[in-house]
């Protein structure tokens, strides 16, 4: 039992060290999502060709902004605004919603498992806030467009516009970002290439809210 103890002390106190290093390392290394990585290790297929943003059409870092984090410029990797409403909205017995910043997600994708636990949320918070001090903004939207997952085994932009359009990721069109957008929050669901009508649909509003959306911090 006590080496048990120790055990548990020991990774305790070496996690946060490890998101440290990791992240700091993650500055000019391609990172590993947990997702990937656990696919590795069962043995599945997992590709993922890690691009530059500079290689990347700019509309799909545009449209993921204004899909996933309209505030991303001006924050520092959380929404504290957006996340007192949903606080609110879940004491009044409101409907339930995500105020996932992509800090936030990037966080969750490097250093946690899936899920909608309130400790996963909880350590999102500070890993989302230290990558966010370390990290420019145009390495954030990079990183996190190349570990994102859109379908079984494809991670990252570069693959998705390969695998749904045939063709590199700098050379999407402005339609077929937003479709990739459209996928992410269900992606093994969700085919940007053989989109629904509701897919259709949020594709046409994500790119009229691009005008609206705050990029400063891409260029």
């Amino acid at each position: 039992m006590r080496r048990l103890v120790r055990l548990l002390l020991l990774l305790i106190l070496a996690y946060p060290a490890l998101v440290l290093v990791l992240g700091a390392a993650y500055l000019a290394v391609p990172p590993i999502s947990t997702l990937m990585l656990s696919r590795w290790l069962g043995g599945e297929a997992a590709s993922r060709t890690f691009v530059p943003l500079g290689r990347i059409a700019s509309t799909l870092p545009a449209a993921a902004i204004a899909s996933e984090d309209a505030r991303f410029c001006l924050h520092g990797g959380i929404d504290w605004g957006a996340l007192n409403e949903v606080i609110e909205e879940a004491d009044e017995g409101g409907p339930s919603r995500g105020a996932s910043t992509i800090p936030m997600q990037v966080a969750k994708n490097l250093f946690l498992w899936p899920g909608r636990s309130v400790i996963r949320k909880a350590m999102e918070i500070p890993i989302a806030m230290y990558l966010d001090l370390i990290w420019p903004k145009r390495r954030m939207i990079e990183v996190y467009l190349n570990i994102a997952e859109w379908g079984e085994g494809v991670f990252g932009a570069e693959e998705a516009a390969r695998r749904h359009f045939g063709k590199p990721a700098a050379s999407l069109s402005r339609r077929e970002a937003a479709l990739l957008v459209t996928a992410l929050p269900s992606p093994l669901r969700r085919n940007p290439a053989r989109p629904t009508g509701r897919q259709s649909s949020q594709a046409n509003t994500i790119l009229a809210r691009i005008a609206d959306t705050p990029l400063q911090c891409l260029r």
